[in-house]
C-alpha cells in the first residue's frame, strides 16, 4: 500500500508540475526554514519585495516538515513535498523528485526540514544572484536576489546565536538579513508559521504562530511587534482555558503575564478585572476597570450586560459598585 500511495505522489508530482511549468511567479526572497530539537517545533519564516508572500513560500505541518519555496516560485513544491515527507521520503529524497519532475528546476529555490531534524536546500543555478543558501543542523537559511552574497550566512549566525522559542530564532534571522543588505529591491511582505512538534490532530491548534504581513514599509519589524502580541494573547487564550476549568489562581497568573506585556491593551486588562470581580475579589478588581474605563467609555457599557449571560453575578449593587469607577461626566 505504501508503494502504491509513493507511486501516486509521483505521478502526482509530475502532472502537477508539468500543469504549472508555465506560471512562473517571480517570488525573490529569503527564508529560514527550522526543527526545534528541544521541542520538536516546526518553522518557516520569510520576507520579499512582493505583495503577500505568506501564501505562497512557507509550508509547515505539525509531525511532518516545514518548506520554503521561493524565486521563480513554484508553489506546489509545498504541498507535494509535505506529501512526500508523509509518504515516508526523506527531505533529500524528496527534494530530488520536485527538482527532477521541473523543466524549471535552475530558476527555483527550494528548503526542506523534516520532523527529525533532517535539513536540505536547492538553489537553481539560473537563481537571480546574489544566490545561494547555507544549510545547517536542523535549519537552511536560502535567499536570492540579495544585495550582498553574505546574507544566508548571517542569517544562520543570527539564528544559531539567538535564545528563545523558535518564533523568536526565525524572526531573528530575517532581522539579521535584512541589516546585511536584505533583498536589492527593498521590502514589502513577510511571514512567520510555527507549528508544534506533535500534531493534535486538529490543524489550527497545531499551530502556534501564523502571522503575515501583506504590504508594509518595514516588514520584519511590524512581524517582530505582531509576534509578541502573538505571545500575549496567547497567554491571554490560556487564561481563558483555565478559567472555564474553574481555576481562577492560574488564570489570573496567566492575565497578568499578557497585561505586563501590553499594559496600555485595554481587553487584555478588562478580562482580568472581570475574572477578578466574578470571583469575590472585587477591591483588586476596581482599579483595573478604573483603568480601562479611562482608556475607553464603551467598556462601561459593556459592562452591565455580562450579568444577563453569565459573566458576573447578577447583582446589581456589584454592578454599581464597578461602574461608579467610569469618569464623571462633565456637566
Amino acid at each position: 500500500m505504501r508503494k502504491f500511495y509513493i507511486l501516486f505522489l509521483t505521478s502526482l508530482l509530475f502532472a502537477t508540475l508539468s500543469l504549472t511549468a508555465g506560471k512562473i511567479r517571480p517570488v525573490s526572497t529569503y527564508s529560514i526554514v527550522a526543527y526545534d530539537r528541544e521541542t520538536g517545533q516546526l518553522g518557516v519564516a520569510v520576507q520579499s519585495h512582493w505583495f503577500s508572500v505568506g501564501p505562497i513560500v512557507p509550508w509547515v505541518e505539525s509531525g511532518i516538515g516545514a518548506i520554503a519555496t521561493q524565486s521563480f516560485v513554484e508553489v506546489s513544491y509545498g504541498p507535494l513535498g509535505l506529501a512526500l515527507l508523509k509518504a515516508g521520503k526523506s527531505p533529500e529524497d524528496a527534494i530530488k523528485a520536485l527538482v527532477a519532475a521541473d523543466k524549471n528546476q535552475d530558476v527555483r529555490q527550494v528548503a526542506m526540514v523534516d520532523a527529525q531534524g533532517r535539513a536540505v536546500a536547492h538553489t537553481g543555478k539560473n537563481c537571480i544572484p546574489e544566490a545561494g543558501h547555507y544549510i545547517g543542523d536542523g535549519f537552511t537559511c536560502q535567499a536570492n536576489l540579495m544585495l550582498k552574497n553574505t546574507v544566508w550566512d548571517a542569517m544562520a549566525n543570527a539564528f544559531l546565536k539567538t535564545k528563545g522559542e523558535l518564533a523568536d530564532r526565525l524572526v531573528a534571522a530575517l532581522e539579521a538579513a535584512e541589516a546585511e543588505g536584505g533583498d536589492i529591491r527593498g521590502k514589502q511582505s513577510a511571514a512567520l508559521i510555527v507549528v508544534r512538534g506533535k500534531s493534535t490532530g486538529v490543524v489550527w491548534k497545531d499551530r502556534l504562530f501564523d502571522l503575515r504581513i501583506e504590504d508594509h514599509p518595514t516588514p520584519v519589524q511590524e512581524l517582530k511587534r505582531l509576534l509578541r502580541l502573538n505571545k500575549a494573547y496567547n497567554h491571554m487564550n490560556l487564561g481563558d482555558e483555565y478559567l472555564t476549568e474553574d481555576k481562577i489562581e492560574e488564570a489570573m497568573k496567566a492575565y497578568t503575564k499578557a497585561m505586563e506585556m501590553y499594559p496600555n491593551n485595554a481587553e487584555m486588562i478588562f478580562w482580568p478585572a472581570v475574572t477578578l470581580a466574578a470571583s469575590g475579589n472585587v477591591e483588586k478588581s476596581l482599579p483595573l476597570f478604573k483603568k480601562v474605563f479611562s482608556m475607553d467609555k464603551n467598556w462601561a457599557i459593556l459592562l452591565p450586560r455580562l450579568p444577563k449571560v453569565g459573566q458576573l453575578p447578577d447583582d446589581s449593587v456589584l454592578v454599581q459598585k464597578i461602574l461608579s469607577m467610569a469618569p464623571k461626566k462633565k456637566e
